[in-house]
């Protein structure tokens, strides 16, 4: 189907703030955070439409435009969908965390809480969530935004929510068969099956309604907003929803940018505090709340280890800031080691926290 892409100008994205949503817009927020439709996608579309008949249906019983849809989802770089390949029971290996704790990546920590000190203790005595936790999840995401990640979102989530489509199911019940027929998976298997891929749907599925009601309201092409290849962008790798939920003005210049610093670090606070963050919690309650943040052993030792380095390490002067975090960078954040857990294992592989693609997919 031809893409109707040429026949409206198309809205360019600003380069900072990437994310200038202005205040103000809460009854906008409250429409992106309501739950998708549950009654079934009216079949709009028929064609082959690229592979990705099944969301935009679905999008389009959602109320989102359906010259909108077509228009989006046919542009060429949204590319095509091939099939989304899914582990039954992912995790992440703790490998890819170990070059975080060495001397090189706790000095770079240290001067990254050195450089943002102001917005950090701000962040810290404003939401009480300690500097230290804050500037290592910093770290551990962007290298405190030196690698925001370069890919377009949209595509990346799309690709995630179509894990529940009946021919991808099909296919990866064919890969778990002992031959080449889906019938013959046993029960068990057959189960696990369906319900990572209603799972992967049902986390990934709201977050591209909500790029779309983000690009709606900010004027912007959805296909111009960039992050990691799991869908996530900014500083703190925040999902979508995230942002309209827990996203803070932290400089006080009136609209939310997930690429400033002052603003990432205040939106980060603000997140672990609305899921269980408060002075006093025990070890065990702190590895909870980091849990919403990213569903990963390995990733909230590596965070709260890296926190305590920060804590008893000796003062750092700070240098020049670190360059701002870049949405057109053109590397996805290869900090200090050799693999990289945004893009690794991430997506359809492993579980997100609320705001996290984090550990989510592999193909």
């Amino acid at each position: 189907m031809r893409s109707r892409a040429a026949s409206r100008p198309r809205a360019k994205w600003p380069t900072r703030p990437l994310l200038g949503l202005q205040l103000g817009l809460a009854c906008s927020v409250a429409l992106a955070l309501q739950a998708p439709s549950s009654r079934a996608a009216e079949q709009v579309f028929h064609g082959d439409e690229r592979g990705w008949t099944y969301i935009m249906n679905k999008l389009v019983a959602d109320g989102v435009d359906r010259d909108r849809v077509e228009e989006v989802f046919n542009d060429p770089r949204f590319g095509s969908f091939g099939g989304l390949m899914f582990e039954l029971h992912p995790r992440e290996p703790r490998s890819m965390y170990r070059g975080f704790l060495r001397s090189s990546s706790i000095a770079r920590a240290r001067v990254c809480r050195a450089s943002y000190r102001e917005d950090l203790d701000s962040a810290e005595h404003r939401f009480g969530v300690p500097a230290s936790v804050l500037t290592a999840i910093l770290h551990v995401e962007t290298g405190c935004g030196g690698n925001t990640g370069r890919s377009l979102i949209l595509p990346r989530l799309a690709r995630l929510a179509m894990a529940n489509d009946p021919e991808n199911v099909e296919r990866n019940l064919e890969r778990q068969a002992p031959g080449d027929d889906a019938n013959d998976v046993d029960p068990e298997t057959a189960r696990m099956v369906k319900s990572r891929a209603s799972y992967l749907e049902a986390t990934f599925y709201p977050e591209v309604l909500a790029t779309f009601t983000l690009s709606e309201r900010l004027q912007v092409d959805p296909l111009d907003i960039r992050g990691s290849s799991s869908g996530a962008f900014g500083i703190p790798q925040f999902l979508p929803r995230s942002y309209l939920r827990y996203g803070v003005d932290g400089n006080g210049n009136g609209r939310v940018s997930l690429f400033e610093p002052a603003d990432a670090i205040a939106s980060c606070a603000n997140y672990l505090v609305h899921n269980g963050w408060k002075s006093g919690l025990s070890l065990n309650e702190r590895r909870r709340v980091l849990w919403s943040y990213n569903h990963s052993p390995a990733y909230i030792d590596t965070v709260l280890a890296l926190a305590s380095r920060l804590d008893t390490g000796g003062a750092t002067k700070a240098p020049s800031a670190p360059s701002r975090a870049n949405p057109t960078v053109t590397a996805k954040k290869k900090p200090q080691r050799s693999t990289r857990p945004h893009q690794a294992i991430r997506s359809a592989n492993n579980p997100p926290g609320d705001g996290k693609a984090r550990t989510v997919a592999q193909n």
